[in-house]
């Protein structure tokens, strides 16, 4: 067993966390140490019909940022209309969430890059299918998890129930991220005081409320796990040196 990293799972605390949004920082940071990476959402509800397809926003913004431009469907391997719990809007498709071809698709990607970010949906027990949470999936993985914590009234519960859930599913949580998503929140010094003496977990950032999206600016605002750097697979160099088209 190796203790090379190869990626991050990333999970949140709820719905609209920002999990897209620490998820695109994290890569931009990883960027600029060299790194080639891809982000992958394997799971999205809430996505749109276009000339190419049913797309998803959020997957759409971590092909962009990614240092290679696969296939869609490597990305986002299912994909639904419906802006409902996944396992609903699979169920109304007719389709069946199948966490051995999501596998499949992080494999090609991890094979093609350094490190494989994925951004999980919604919280880290949202059902996937009948018989299959979130957690399965990031279990099947076995990529070390950063939790996303969404900054409003009701986020120090939310966050202790996750740390404690993503602890007794057997991963290996190696950080948390505060993301400022309501800009009227009262006592956030106090909220974020009270988590990192209660989530006893290292605090990887600290995100503001921000109008406009922009990696960089986010990026800015983070710092990776410190055990990264130490033994990170790299399969082509320097960030960047990939075709873009290389896996279309």
């Amino acid at each position: 067993m190796t203790d090379r990293v190869t990626g991050y799972f990333i999970t949140g605390t709820d719905t609209d966390c920002g999990k897209t949004v620490v998820t695109l920082g994290l890569m931009q940071l990883l960027q600029a140490e060299g790194l080639s990476v891809a982000g992958m959402k394997p799971v999205a509800s809430g996505s749109e019909w276009t000339s190419t397809g049913l797309r998803n926003g959020d997957a759409m913004q971590l092909l962009s940022q990614s240092s290679i431009q696969p296939e869609y469907g490597w990305v986002n391997p299912y994909t639904f209309a419906p802006a409902i719990a996944p396992h609903l809007a699979a169920q109304k498709s007719g389709q069946e969430i199948d966490i051995r071809l999501i596998k499949e698709s992080y494999i090609r990607l991890s094979q093609a890059v350094d490190m494989v970010l994925v951004e999980g949906v919604g919280g880290w027990h949202v059902p996937l299918s009948d018989n299959c949470l979130l957690a399965d999936l990031a279990v099947a993985l076995g990529l070390p998890v950063i939790m996303v914590v969404g900054m409003r009234l009701g986020c120090i519960n939310h966050s202790l129930l996750t740390r404690d859930a993503i602890k007794a599913s057997g991963c290996r949580l190696v950080g948390w991220v505060a993301n400022s998503v309501d800009p009227k929140m009262q006592e956030i010094e106090g909220n974020l005081l009270t988590l990192q003496q209660r989530l006893k977990i290292p605090l990887l950032g600290v995100v503001p409320y921000l109008n406009q999206i922009h990696p960089r600016k986010v990026a800015e605002q983070l710092r990776l796990p410190v055990s990264d750097g130490l033994g990170v697979k790299r399969t082509r160099g320097q960030a960047g040196n990939l075709p873009a088209n290389s896996l279309s």
